[in-house]
């Protein structure tokens, strides 16, 4: 059932109420890029070969050469459009080169590029105060940095230094980062390397409706096939306790005793493939992780900024306040932005010895994130999540409904995920080969779609917030078309 939208969402719905036939036509777009003049497809597969890192892997069978992007489409080199449903992994926000956005960049490199925080300058104070406004509680103070991996690490030392333990509990399956320090809280063996790097962290059972333990219901308009496995009473899972249960082993089994550090959790999880928890589980863990002394961090590196539709950040549809919120992706539009609020208690540790960040904060970082968020809301993007997640939703639980090889659908807002199984019964994984065909074959037909999950088995669907209806329409009549042809051979 969906929940009741506000005033300011119901023009919105009005547009998307009558569902019809989805059409195959590529929706109009009035924005055509000058023709490309850059170095050639093959040379740059060659230089890409020689003097990048090897570790860059790109999407699909065949690498994609996108030289410009307008909103919700990008361009390749030939001056072909595609339906970005992706966003860059869940980066772009308000839309490629948003004009708002670039004009306050521009506007800020006319004025000053770079000082280091030595000296203060107007936009990270006026950006520091925005960024606090729309948090609740506490969480008043702000760390700037310039990635996710960056946050995650600056609040892991922040944790450890406030309680004076060491210890964190991550969820397996979470991704929170991939540098030497933050590679630690990821539990995805895919990403990890061969050498310590998850020192002090512990992982708990992951509280997957589909795919976990047990079953479960979720805060989504579309059920997991195994949500009757369990009960629902007073808007909550029955499924969520026996998961905090396993938590609540790992923290007694595996932290010293009243020296927990930690606790992180996305709201809903990203790369591991928009896996959203049972109904009160994170309200529960929080309540486990405070009783055992430790900190609560939500990182909100891809559910913030309105995405999940309901609410600005994702923690506030698990009706829980952190200590510590991680940020980046969406808060800077593609710009290289991240940052790390808590509360002045917490923070007040960092002063204890000298602490510094070259970049974070920097003029034009935060000349674009407060543009940004004045995008949000002059565009209403997060009405607009709030009103095509479900329909888009609903669209996609028609399909898995049709096709033997659709084993879930999930998420909320516009931060959705379709899982692809060889068997529905068993929920075998696709095959990786099958998968690729699927995911050329969007490609082939101009949509673009991220891929995740701990098996590489999740269609991520997490576009720009300004996509329409027509080009949801457009999406499903893609999908179909490929799965049919996936499903007839």
């Amino acid at each position: 059932m969906l929940r009741a939208l506000p005033s300011s969402s119901q023009t919105i719905l009005r547009n998307v109420k009558c569902i019809g036939t989805a059409s195959a036509s590529m929706p109009p777009c009035d924005y055509q890029p000058p023709t490309y003049k850059g170095m050639s497809y093959d040379e740059m597969k060659e230089v890409r070969k020689k003097n990048l890192n090897p570790a860059l892997v790109t999407n699909f069978s065949k690498p994609l050469l996108i030289h410009e992007g307008h909103m919700q489409w990008l361009f390749d080199e030939t001056g072909r459009r595609y339906l970005d449903l992706f966003g860059g992994i869940v980066t772009v926000s308000v839309g490629h080169c948003h004009p708002k956005v670039n004009e306050a960049a521009k506007e800020q490199l006319n004025k000053l590029w770079h000082t280091t925080n030595i000296y203060m300058h107007p936009k990270i104070h006026e950006f520091a105060e925005r960024i606090t406004e729309t948090l609740p509680g506490d969480l008043k103070v702000v760390y700037f940095v310039n990635s996710g991996s960056e946050a995650n690490d600056l609040a892991m030392m922040m944790a450890r230094l406030y309680t004076g333990s060491f210890d964190i509990v991550t969820l397996r399956n979470a991704y929170h980062g991939a540098s030497p320090y933050s590679i630690g809280l990821t539990a995805h063996g895919t990403w990890k390397f061969g050498f310590a790097n998850g020192f002090g962290v512990h992982n708990a059972s992951n509280p997957d409706p589909y795919r976990g333990l047990w079953g479960g219901y979720r805060d989504c308009v579309v059920q997991s096939v195994r949500a009757t496995e369990s009960t629902l009473e007073g808007g909550e899972c029955s499924s969520a306790q026996k998961y905090v249960d396993q938590l609540e082993e790992v923290l007694s089994y595996s932290i010293p005793r009243g020296q927990l550090a930690a606790f992180f959790a996305e709201p809903i999880q990203g790369v591991g493939g928009t896996v959203q928890f049972p109904l009160g589980y994170l309200k529960k863990a929080f309540e486990k992780v405070r009783a055992y002394g430790g900190l609560c961090v939500a990182d909100e590196v891809q559910s913030g900024f309105g995405r999940t539709g309901d609410h600005f950040w994702g923690f506030e549809g698990h009706d829980v306040i952190p200590d510590i919120v991680t940020m980046a992706k969406s808060i800077g539009n593609g710009f290289p932005l991240a940052a790390v609020v808590t509360t002045p208690a917490i923070a007040a540790t960092m002063s204890k010895a000298l602490h510094f960040n070259t970049f974070g904060g920097n003029p034009i970082s935060s000349a674009v994130g407060i543009s940004v968020l004045d995008v949000i809301k002059e565009d209403k993007t997060q009405e607009n999540c709030q009103v095509l997640g479900p329909y888009f939703l609903n669209k996609l639980a028609e399909i898995r409904d049709k096709y033997p090889i659709v084993g879930d659908v999930r998420g909320k807002g516009l931060m959705l995920g379709m899982e692809l199984v060889e068997d529905k019964e068993t929920r075998q994984p696709i095959s990786p080969q099958r998968m690729m065909e699927v995911w050329d074959g969007l490609r082939d037909l101009g949509v673009l779609m991220g891929r995740g999950g701990h098996y590489g088995q999740v269609l991520r669907i997490k576009p720009p917030m300004c996509i329409t209806k027509e080009d949801v329409d457009f999406a499903i009549a893609v999908l179909q078309q490929v799965l049919d042809k996936t499903c007839d051979k």
